[in-house]
């Protein structure tokens, strides 16, 4: 581990915890979270929505999809952030109405939070829904081979988990079932979390550093992959972007790691797929670009 990566260990405990508070860098989350809220329940009546479809069996196990034009378009899997202890699928569905308006179906996973599922869990929860919408693509009408990640936070490490190697045997996949990725404001490693107020319902392990951490783990097949962060975030969350930007690239991703400007930790997610936005055209442009090559 470099110096660099490492520096926090001389930290306080008090600035470990501020520097991976995102709500450190703004002056109150509640407006952003009504937004959330807002912007979903917008997207839900100006666009067709299959609401609770299952991707599991258990009671959290459901994701809302809103279809595109084609029967062969591509489809961006969205994991919600809240630091896997809050939020729903529910606030997640702001990106639908540019998806949809760019060819592009969408989906918002739900997973069950901590402390009721442990990180290992989830994990693992986000892997089967990918088997499972893999598994219903003719049915719900998207390419199959054409399924993107993404996710803003805790819902970065998730999308990341489903980048790196050797976790797509287990569950039937091969091992190109994901396109590509875009992973915004991700914690890629997690033991700085450890001890934090954060952990207190995670209770993460050496061994869940270890295994968990995408930073950590062997890179998955090459796919293009932005890896984005707001300008007005914690230096923290900028360093863990960039290390993991340089990781993906040293292994063979094709990287776009960027800076929003003017965008914080909470509202860069709104640019997902806007084509008036940084982030909106290169998610497009990486999601577009493979069905031109292939056809």
């Amino acid at each position: 581990m470099t110096s660099e990566s490492s520096h926090w260990r001389n930290w306080t405990l008090a600035e470990r915890e501020r520097q991976y508070s995102p709500s450190s860098c703004v002056a109150a989350i509640a407006p952003y979270l009504a937004a959330y809220a807002a912007r979903s329940r917008e997207a839900e009546r100006q666009f067709r929505c299959q609401k609770n479809l299952l991707w599991g069996e258990g009671p959290d196990e459901t994701f809302d999809y809103f279809p595109a034009a084609s029967v062969d378009a591509p489809l961006l899997v969205y994991f919600h952030g809240g630091y896997w202890q809050e939020l729903s699928k529910n606030e997640s569905l702001f990106a639908a109405p540019d998806c949809v308006a760019n060819g592009i179906a969408f989906a918002a996973i739900d997973y069950t939070l901590a402390p009721q599922a442990t990180l290992g869990a989830i994990v693992q929860q986000c892997r089967r829904a990918i088997a499972s919408l893999h598994r219903q693509a003719a049915t719900l009408g998207f390419g199959a081979r054409r399924i993107y990640v993404a996710g803003n936070s805790a819902g970065a490490q998730l999308a990341a988990m489903l980048l790196v190697a050797g976790w797509q045997t287990a569950y039937g996949l091969a091992d190109d079932v994901v396109a590509g990725g875009v992973l915004l404001s991700g914690i890629y490693d997690l033991e700085p979390l450890v001890g934090t107020y954060i952990d207190a319902a995670l209770h993460l392990t050496d061994a869940d550093v270890a295994t968990l951490s995408p930073l950590r783990l062997k890179a998955g097949r090459p796919v293009k992959t932005i890896v984005a962060w707001g300008e007005n975030e914690t230096a923290e969350f900028k360093r863990q972007s960039r290390a993991f930007a340089s990781a993906l690239g040293g292994s063979g991703f094709p990287v776009s790691a960027f800076e929003v400007a003017g965008a914080n930790h909470f509202d860069a997610v709104f640019g997902l797929a806007n084509r008036e936005s940084v982030l909106g055209k290169a998610t497009i442009e990486i999601i577009h670009d493979r069905k031109k090559r292939e056809t």
